[in-house]
This record gives structure tokens, sequence and C-alpha cells, in this order.
């Protein structure tokens, strides 16, 4: 008998709050949902016109995108990420999520492999490991990293802990996948919102020494740009690992949208959106901080991203609980690794009127 798609992999972490999200919602003011971190502010009208312009397009897109898409990335990466790449080191994907599940497959691991994932961090690096029918073990600094480890995922700054790893740290990790002679996959989705520290990236050459060998980083549109709703993002790295990742595109039809490409471009080619973005989420993380710090929580880390990652010392889902009661809801930190089993993670992805109630509430 052939065995179901999903055997071995774990529950979807977000059914166990669903309880904590009814309760929530009996609020009489409503909910104010903090839990997942989409986007609700409008996509950038210069990246729906381009979305307009674009939308005859009666043919197949390619796997590998167009040039003028990659060489948008390429560009957006000089200016951002201190990276000198051409259009050999970009992959657009359709959503970064999509290779952060399918990368393993894409690189041919196995039952004896081992990808090391990060001791708190986004749950579908293990899921993309188990896919593969491959195993995972979990680290909190880059000494932990086993010897016969076959990938080694970095996320910095970090979904959930808003921690941004400095150049000494990124620098280790880098050293030790070469030593080992295996992929070092950064995800940096949120490189554009610092707040507390300057993300730097794996692609910068004071951290990989001027060689992009065994390296890649994970992007996405959804958060700087408003675009979770287009599924954007790319892989930028070492050529070869690139082009892996394109060739499973082809056999597998992985094609990003001709009007989703033309729209990826204009959202690259304007910083000003994002600047834009990000001082709004400056003003609801600034009423959050406050709030939740009034409110007698400690908040940790959360130099950068969309999180805050707070505490009351005690179980998450009992903080959980204390929110919903209050009509709050917010993802628990186990969700993300067992060391988080005392915190939980706060999005600043709410409206500022949801923002402001929340802060009320506390």
């Amino acid at each position: 008998m052939a065995r179901p798609l999903a055997h071995g992999l774990p529950d979807f972490p977000w059914d166990r709050i669903a309880a904590a999200g009814e309760v929530a919602r009996s609020h009489p003011d409503g909910i104010v949902d903090l839990s997942i971190g989409t986007p609700v502010d409008d996509t950038p009208e210069v990246i729906q016109a381009a979305l307009r312009d674009h939308a005859n397009a009666p043919g197949y897109p390619t796997a590998i995108g167009l040039p003028e898409l990659r060489q948008a990335w390429c560009d957006w990466a000089g200016r951002i990420l201190n990276a000198n790449l051409d259009i050999s080191h970009v992959a657009p994907l359709i959503g970064s999520k999509e290779l952060v599940a399918w990368l393993p497959i894409v690189l041919g691991l196995g039952s004896d492999d081992v990808v090391a994932v990060p001791e708190l961090a986004y749950p579908t690096y293990a899921v993309g490991a188990l896919m593969a029918g491959a195993q995972f073990v979990t680290y909190r600094s880059v000494d932990d990293i086993p010897a016969n480890t076959s990938m080694i995922w970095v996320n910095s700054p970090s979904n959930p802990t808003g921690y941004v790893m400095s150049s000494d740290e990124l620098i280790a990790i880098v050293q030790r996948g070469r030593e080992l002679n295996v992929p070092i996959v950064s995800d940096e989705c949120y490189v554009e919102l610092g707040w507390d520290a300057e993300p730097i990236s794996v692609l910068d050459p004071r951290v990989n020494g001027g060689s992009l060998d065994g390296l890649l980083s994970v992007h996405s549109l959804s958060k700087r740009s408003n675009l979770a709703g287009y599924r954007s993002g790319a892989a930028l790295g070492d050529a070869k690992l690139i082009a892996a990742i394109v060739s499973l595109r082809k056999h597998a039809g992985m094609l990003m949208p001709f009007p989703v490409q033309h729209a990826s471009i204009a959202a690259l080619n304007d910083d000003s959106h994002v600047g834009v973005q990000k001082a709004v989420y400056r003003a609801r993380r600034d009423v959050l901080h406050s709030a939740f710090s009034k409110a007698g929580f400690e908040i940790q880390h959360s130099q950068a991203g969309l999180y805050l990652w707070v505490t009351r010392d005690e179980h998450c889902l009992d903080t959980v609980n204390w929110l919903a009661q209050r009509g709050i809801l917010v993802a628990p930190g186990d969700f993300y690794g067992p060391a988080g089993d005392q915190f939980v993670r706060v999005a600043m992805t709410a409206t500022d009127e949801r923002v402001a109630a929340a802060a009320a509430r506390l």
C-alpha cells in the first residue's frame, strides 16, 4: 500500500491554536490577529500598474524567468546586500516558501542525509528535510553543527525571534559549511527590516571572502512590498546550485506567471515604497513594544523583522490563552522549537486600528 504523502510530517501547527482563535474572535470589539504575519496594507500602485500592463500573457513562461527580472534581482542585491551578482546567480521563485520546502529534494538528499536548522526556526526548514526522507538536527551555535551534516540552514533576521546575526557569526557558519563541503542556505526574507541592528547577508564579501561557492540566500517580496498574494521571491548565490534549482523547476512546471514577473521587476526597481512601508511598521512596532512592556512582558531580541519575541515566564500556551481572553491572537513559541516554549511571537502586520486596539486591551 502506498504511504500517504504527509506520512511522518508534523501536524500543521496553526491548527493547535484554533480554540484560542475562537475565544479571541468572541471579544466584543473583535479579534486582533497578531499570529500569522500576513501583510494587510495595499500593494503599491507602481506594482499593481505593472501587473495590469502585462496582463495579456497567452504563452508559457520559463522556469528560469525573464532576464530582466533576474537582472532586477542582481541590481537590488548590489544596492541592499552589497553583493556582486550576474543573472546566472538568480532563480526566481513562486514565493520563498516553495524553495524552503523543496530544496532538500532539489539537492538529492535522502535517508542518509542530515539537515542542520537553527534551534528556533521556521518549521518548514525541518519539514523540507522530512519531505526528502532526510533527518534534521537543530543547532544553537556553529559548534553544534555535526560532521555528518549535508546542508545548513541559516536565518537572519530570525523568524520568530528577530535576532540579527553578526558578521562574525555568519563567517563562522560559512567556514563550517565549507569545511564540510555542504551548501549553506540563508533565509534573509526580512533583511530590509532592521530596527535595532543592521542585517548582513551571506552574499556580502565581508562574510564570504568574495566567493559564492556553496552559498544560497533566499529572498521574498511578500513583506517588503506587500506582495504576499503574488507569490514572488528568489534564490541568489552559487551558480551551480542555482542551475540545479532551475533544472528541477523545469520538470515540475514551477513557472512564475509573466504578469507577476513584471510586477516583481517594478517592485525591485522602486525602493521608495519600501521606505514608506518600513515607516508604517516602525510605528506599529513602537506601539506594540511599549504596550507589551508596560503589561509586564519581557521582549527579547526583536532587532529586525515583523515580530516581537515576548515572554511572561510561563508556558507559551498559557500566554496565548491569556491574550486570547483579551481578543488578541499570537503564535506560541514552541511552534518554532522546544526552546521557545516560554515565549510567544507577536506579529506587527495588523492595521493601525487593530494595533491600537491591542495596546488598549493590554
